[in-house]
């Protein structure tokens, strides 16, 4: 079954995608939801209309996109959290990230930010995705909090 994304979804595709899923996944899921359309001849002529009307657009958000990770990979990311010798009480996930972000002036949806969960102190790399076309690793480093 073809269909036409409309927003995008994680390990199928981005917005405005044609992908191709198995029937009981579309009809019953990505349709009702509102995450997908068929994609009828008509569909896709009026999506190949818009991918059109939109490209140069699209070049201004993804240079757009470069200077936020630019912005990014500036930054000396260390969380401080509660540890007891090498194991964390708690973990640190996408959320603590998209916090940090936030407090040095870089609004990021936590959905768009890939750590894992971290449960150890340590350095750790952590995937960010601003656009289809730029994904970037970060850096950071959890420390344990001095008493």
């Amino acid at each position: 079954m073809e269909l036409i994304l409309k927003q995008d979804v994680q390990k199928l595709g981005f917005k405005d995608d044609l992908v191709s899923v198995k029937p009981g996944y579309g009809r019953n899921f990505l349709i009702p939801q509102g995450i997908a359309v068929l994609a009828t001849p008509s569909a896709k002529k009026v999506l190949a209309e818009n991918l059109k009307q939109r490209a140069h657009k699209e070049a201004k958000i993804v240079a757009d996109a470069n200077v936020v990770a630019e912005a990014l990979k500036a930054l000396d990311i260390k969380i401080v959290v509660k540890a007891g010798g090498e194991k964390l009480f708690g973990s640190v996930t996408n959320n603590d990230l998209a916090e940090v972000f936030a407090k040095n002036g870089q609004s990021i949806d936590k959905k768009f930010i890939n750590s894992g969960i971290i449960k150890r102190v340590g350095k750790y790399e952590a995937t960010v995705r601003l656009h289809r076309d730029v994904i970037i690793e970060i850096p950071y480093e959890v420390i344990a909090e001095q008493e």
